[in-house]
């Protein structure tokens, strides 16, 4: 018998929304842009105008084709996942977070042990959909119309 199944006996899984947004155009990366949070509590405009500052000013280094998640996860914290497809077929991941007014800025969020966590199931709705994606690229000619139509593709609504 299990004895710890890893989920509190207090734990309510609640649904939660993906809301798709413009695409950060940098000059080293192409990157889809989600929001995942809450039904009827959206991401505030100040905290994703905030979340895209380490991208903007180089602070987040990625490469290539890839995604972001800002996930708002409660009242005030957030997760800023940066997701670029390395290697043909491997997800790198980059990790930020903010939580709440103590913090003015995101930061890169500790991960310096070798048991780490990665995706809670909200972002995997968004993984499995951009995996999906990923494998149409890497099976098509991966021209400009083939990197323009992955870039189309988004996931958006309930998780």
């Amino acid at each position: 018998m299990i004895t710890d199944s890893g989920v509190a006996s207090t734990y309510v899984h609640e649904p939660k929304e993906v809301t798709a947004g413009p695409p950060l155009d940098l000059p080293s990366a192409k990157l889809k842009w989600y929001e995942l949070h809450s039904p009827g509590r959206p991401v505030p405009a100040e905290i994703a105008a905030l979340a895209h500052r380490p991208f903007v000013n180089g602070a987040v280094d990625v490469q290539g084709l890839g995604f972001v998640i800002l996930h708002r996860c409660g009242e005030s914290f957030y997760f800023l996942i940066a997701n670029t497809w390395r290697n043909e077929n491997e997800l790198w991941e980059t990790v930020w977070f903010k939580d709440g007014d103590a913090m003015p800025e995101f930061a890169e969020f500790p991960r310096h042990t070798a048991k780490l966590p990665t995706y809670c199931v909200w972002e995997l709705a968004i993984v499995g959909s951009e995996r999906q994606s990923w494998i149409q690229y890497l099976r098509s000619g991966r021209g400009d119309d083939a990197a323009g139509t992955w870039l189309r593709e988004l996931h958006s609504g309930p998780v």
